[in-house]
C-alpha cells in the first residue's frame, strides 16, 4: 500500500513524432498528482512549439498545429511543470518514451529531471505476466475491469488520469 503522505505524479505526453533527438517535441503534457486518498491536483496544457507534427502522430492523438496556437510556449510550461512535480516520483506507462522527451525539453532550458521514476509497463509485466498486451488500455481493463466511458485514449490528460487510476488500482508503493 501507499506510504503515509506519499505523493506520486502520473504523467503522459503527446508529441510531434517518436524521437526528441530528431527534433520531435512535446505538444501536450498532463501530470496528475496522486496521494493516498487519490487525485489531489492536475497540471495539463497544450504547448505551442514551432515544429511540424508528423502525420502518423497527428492520426494517433488528433492534435494539429492550429490547435497549438495561443497556448503557452515551452519555456513557460516546463518551468511550471518543474514546480508542480517537485521531487515526487514520476509514474509513466512506458516511462522511457515519456521521460526521454521530458528530459530533452527540460535540457533545452538548462533544467534537469532527477525525480525517481516508475514504469507501469515494467510493473505490469511483473505483476500480470499472463496478459497478452501491456498497453495502457489492456492493463487498465485488467486492473479496473473497464476503461471509463468518458476517457479519450491517446490524449495526455485522459491517459494520465487513466494511468492514475491504474496506479492506485495496482496498490504499489514507492519506498
Amino acid at each position: 500500500m501507499f506510504s503515509k503522505n506519499k505523493r506520486y505524479i502520473c504523467l503522459d505526453v503527446e508529441t510531434t513524432g517518436l524521437s526528441p533527438h530528431r527534433g520531435d517535441r512535446v505538444i501536450e503534457l498532463a501530470a496528475i498528482m496522486v496521494e493516498r486518498d487519490g487525485v489531489v491536483d492536475e497540471f495539463t496544457t497544450l504547448i505551442d512549439v514551432e515544429c511540424r507534427i508528423h502525420r502518423d502522430a497527428e492520426r494517433v492523438h488528433g492534435i494539429s498545429r492550429a490547435m497549438l496556437a495561443g497556448h503557452p510556449k515551452p519555456e513557460e510550461v516546463w518551468r511550471r511543470f518543474r514546480e508542480f512535480i517537485g521531487t515526487a516520483p514520476l509514474v509513466a506507462h512506458n516511462a522511457r518514451f515519456d521521460l526521454s522527451f521530458i528530459r530533452h525539453e527540460l535540457g533545452q532550458l538548462g533544467l534537469e529531471l532527477q525525480n525517481p521514476e516508475i514504469c507501469t509497463v515494467k510493473l505490469s509485466r511483473k505483476l500480470y505476466p499472463h496478459l497478452s498486451s501491456h498497453r495502457l488500455e489492456s492493463v487498465a481493463q485488467h486492473v479496473l475491469g473497464e476503461i471509463p466511458a468518458e476517457c479519450r485514449l491517446h490524449r495526455a490528460l485522459d491517459d494520465a488520469r487513466l494511468l492514475a487510476m491504474v496506479w492506485v488500482g495496482m496498490g504499489i508503493s514507492f519506498p
